[in-house]
């Protein structure tokens, strides 16, 4: 299985996020599947692609080169994808997984977050999508994404995902998916 992983490329983040990270990346590796992210050596990508890489793992990053000017990207990857846009980006990550996990992360892990929930919910994919709420991160976007449902704005959005806790618990759910 190739796993898709949206999350900071934030070098200022809290240590336990990163040591989450890189548990993931042990864990991805150890069950034989294979990471596919944005490339970046450094935050929450970094670790995780750390966690594959010292495991034996496989990765596949994908990202435009002009992104280096903005964050640096891993040169350990089993294969890099370089695009020209966001865009292509997206599109690329969507074809090479079968699965999303979302870490902790700014406006860019929620942009590419809400485009694959999005194209769920618009049955451009069957995939499933899974929150890693690590120290109660997404606690607000769920309050926000809840209220939106009350208030009529939404309908079935939990169901095209799952919120977990932990490791264990976001890779087993994919495993039964």
């Amino acid at each position: 299985m190739n796993i898709c992983f949206y999350g900071a490329g934030s070098r200022n983040i809290n240590n336990n996020f990163k040591e989450k990270g890189y548990e993931l990346g042990c864990q991805i590796a150890k069950r034989g599947y294979t990471l596919v992210f944005g490339g970046g050596n450094t935050g929450m990508m970094g670790a995780v692609v750390k966690g594959v890489n010292e495991n034996n793992g496989k990765s596949i990053g994908i990202a435009p080169k002009w992104i280096e000017k903005f964050e640096k990207l891993s040169d350990e990857c089993s294969e890099f994808i370089y695009v020209d846009s966001m865009d292509e980006r997206k599109r690329k990550f969507l074809e090479k997984s079968d699965a999303f996990i979302i870490g902790p992360g700014g406006i860019g892990t929620l942009d590419e977050f809400f485009e694959v929930l999005t194209l769920k919910k618009l049955k451009k994919h069957r995939k499933a999508i899974v929150v890693l709420n690590i120290d109660n991160y997404y606690g607000t976007m769920m309050e926000m994404i809840h209220e939106m449902a009350e208030k009529g704005f939404l309908y079935e959005q939990e169901s095209l995902f799952r919120l977990t806790n932990n490791v264990d618990e976001t890779l087993n759910y994919l495993e039964k998916y």
